[in-house]
């Protein structure tokens, strides 16, 4: 055999057993529901080679030489796998409901507070932590790289202990079978406004803005803000978090504020789209869930009530919408309901209905937070397990996907909550 006709032979016989190889198969399969094998349409494929959606029939096709895969879909738990031999298959997701109590910094480095709330999943239908990655102000519960950059010039006075191995934390929850949310508090942040004054939202005389709290925002429009949190939540996604929820993303609720770029409703919307999409597109090979909070009047306001939050635009970047339905924050009621907290059934029911009305979009879709502290509007009730009750059932009559219990202070009373 001459060489040059051996070498061709070598060259094929290299080429055959590549294209054989697991490593650089294309493939092509069905994303399936695991209790009724129905298909999922839209679920979200994600590869090396990007992402991608699943047809009406749950089919989907990857071109390219992939090695692992990764699924996830609103109301599924998400799935990654590796690649088999098989150039076809069928992936199952699991159907979930999160049904979640919030846990701040001081709640989850706490050992009382974090035992007794994961101590509820024994008794009640708790299934799910939200855990503040980046509180309200602007702590975190570990050792943040993100954050350590700017640590230097900020002059952080609250110290919280922190968790030494925060990626075994979460480990030790996900065996407890829970679903994990990093909640990030975006534009309200304190230790950054410090670090970086001229990232600041200023007042009318040009001075840095502080809130009712005494602390200071971000503003919305500078791209630096955007990169530092998502850096921090690209952290989280790292370290296993299920879900990352994005909280305060919005525009201060007061008008006279200056910030870089014109105050207007376009660039206020574009400011908060534009964000959640990037948020979205480094998150991406991480495979996680993407959410956002919004006042509970935006399922209601035509316009972006005045910070940004439009609702018809929210769906495009996020997985899960989570208005935030506490029967006090409606100060001004709702048609002929003047009373919320005498109704908080009622705020949930009809603000999903409006909500899913306007979108357009699947109950699944939306997660709303619900009330678990005392009224501090109205009468100051304690929202009690009637009230509670009367709120969750709203969310599932509503098909939510799950639903948030909010209590400041991270108390929980077990007898106060729905039974599995």
């Amino acid at each position: 055999m001459s060489l040059p006709l051996r070498l061709k032979l070598c060259a094929m016989l290299v080429i055959a057993t590549v294209l054989a190889s697991p490593a650089t198969l294309a493939v092509t399969g069905v994303v399936i529901d695991q209790v009724t094998q129905m298909p999922i349409a839209g679920a979200i494929v994600t590869t090396s080679a990007g992402v991608t959606r699943t047809d009406e029939q749950g089919r989907f096709d990857i071109q390219q030489a992939v090695t692992s895969i990764a699924v996830r879909a609103p109301g599924y738990l998400r799935s990654n796998m590796q690649i088999s031999n098989e150039r076809t298959m069928t992936l199952t997701l699991a159907p979930f409901q999160p049904k979640a109590v919030y846990l701040s910094v001081y709640g989850i480095t706490s050992t009382t507070l974090r035992r007794a709330a994961v101590d509820l999943t024994e008794h009640t239908a708790i299934n799910a932590l939200v855990i503040d990655i980046k509180g309200d102000r602007g702590l975190t519960p570990y050792r943040s790289h993100a954050r350590e950059m700017i640590g230097a010039a900020a002059k952080v006075t609250e110290r919280v202990p922190f968790v030494s191995d925060f990626p075994g934390l979460l480990a030790e929850l996900h065996a407890r079978h829970l679903y994990l949310i990093a909640r990030i508090v975006v534009y309200k942040d304190e230790p950054l406004a410090q670090a970086h004054p001229e990232w600041n939202v200023h007042d009318a005389q040009g001075k840095p803005w502080r809130d009712r709290e005494g602390l200071q925002w971000m503003d919305p429009f500078s791209r630096d803000v955007w990169q530092h949190n998502l850096d921090v939540a690209e952290e989280a996604a790292r370290m296993g978090f299920d879900e990352i929820q994005f909280d305060y993303v919005r525009f201060p609720d007061q008008g006279g504020l200056r910030f870089a770029l014109p105050n207007t409703r376009d660039n206020r919307t574009e400011a908060i789209t534009g964000f959640l999409q990037a948020a979205r597109a480094r998150l991406a090979p991480y495979n996680v869930f993407i959410a956002a909070d919004i006042f509970g009047y935006v399922c209601w306001n035509t316009n972006d009530t005045a910070i940004g939050q439009q609702l018809e635009q929210l769906d495009a970047a996020l997985d899960y919408i989570s208005p935030m339905l506490y029967p006090s924050g409606f100060t001004w009621g709702l048609p002929s309901l003047a009373d919320p907290v005498a109704e908080p059934g009622q705020i949930v029911e009809r603000s999903l209905t409006q909500a899913i009305r306007r979108t357009g979009l699947a109950g699944v879709r939306f997660r709303p937070w619900l009330q678990a502290f005392r009224d501090y509007a109205f009468d100051h009730r304690q929202f009690d397990a009637k009230a509670i009750r009367a709120q969750t059932d709203a969310a599932e009559a509503a098909g939510a996907d799950g639903w948030m219990l909010w209590n400041p202070r991270n108390q929980y009373d077990a007898n106060d909550l729905p039974r599995r």
